[in-house]
């Protein structure tokens, strides 16, 4: 009846059960093209007359002040200045990390877990005159479309291949003032994009990756520089890959503070917000913002 396994309905049933049915939904429909305009380059004012002449329809999106949705989708090679790196393509749930990172020039940052680069290159567009931007990524071949990404929108960052679960390998001791973790996960909050995920994602390989999600976390917390930032980032609505995912890393550092605050997007979860599928056209997302005393 929902086009989805019967293991995946009963667990939302149960995780959310005033709004299974909608994410669901969600889940089966069709997602909008959005756009994140590249404000080094291009004001979203400016970008939306562009489109108008080229005879695209766009609006502005509700939260990301960089974000464009497009009325009806098109070929990427149709968009100006796309190969000249005006315009990105990147939901407006994923253009929401930025705004959590409190970007301010000189400051060292680490995005873990990088690949392919969208949140990476908004970083860039958003704070140029940072002292550090690390892209790291375990996956050489998925760095490539990092690189690729970087190139395109003008962008410079220091592109690392290695595993965030051995900082030793490749960390050079310098302390980060901000990390992005936008962690590995079950992806059920971005189903409507990739929706062979009903079909090969099972509930022993969300209970595996939530295990690797809370040892990403204990490995890039003594990176975090005193005062410093670390987002914490999933396309899942699942809260043992978020909720519980935060409580239990707080319970075991004591020098971790949950940076609570109203959020004009997502709903408040006690440690974090979670961004439903469907909600303002956005994808699934959750973020959680941790200080270190």
């Amino acid at each position: 009846m929902y086009g989805h396994p019967s293991w995946l309905i009963q667990r939302l049933q149960r995780e959310w059960p005033e709004d299974w049915q909608t994410i669901l939904k969600a889940n089966d429909s069709h997602p909008p093209m959005s756009l994140r305009v590249n404000r080094r380059r291009v004001s979203r004012n400016q970008y939306l007359q562009r489109l108008e002449q080229a005879g695209l329809t766009a609006r502005p999106q509700r939260y990301s002040i960089d974000g464009l949705t497009l009325v009806k989708a098109c070929n990427v090679n149709d968009l100006p200045g796309f190969a000249e790196g005006d315009i990105s393509v990147q939901d407006e749930s994923a253009q929401l990390a930025v705004s959590l990172l409190s970007l301010e020039p000189k400051l060292r940052l680490l995005d873990a877990c990088c690949a392919p680069g969208g949140k990476t290159c908004h970083i860039l567009e958003a704070e140029p005159k940072l002292a550090a931007c690390v892209a790291l990524d375990v996956d050489e071949k998925r760095l490539g479309r990092v690189s690729e990404n970087l190139s395109r929108l003008n962008l410079e960052a220091t592109v690392v291949q290695g595993d965030a679960l051995r900082p030793e390998c490749w960390w050079d001791g310098q302390l980060f003032d901000r990390i992005l973790l936008d962690a590995p996960c079950s992806a059920i909050g971005v189903i409507r994009r990739h929706p062979d995920i009903k079909i090969v994602r099972t509930a022993a390989e969300i209970n595996k990756v939530a295990e690797l999600q809370f040892a990403l976390l204990q490995s890039l917390w003594p990176l975090l520089a005193p005062k410093g930032i670390l987002v914490y980032a999933t396309c899942s609505v699942m809260s043992q890959e978020n909720e519980q995912q935060i409580a239990r890393f707080i319970a075991q550092q004591p020098n971790c503070q949950f940076l609570a605050g109203d959020k004009p997007w997502g709903r408040a979860t006690g440690h974090g917000w979670q961004i439903l599928p469907g909600e303002f056209d956005g994808d699934g997302f959750f973020y959680s913002v941790l200080l270190k005393e």
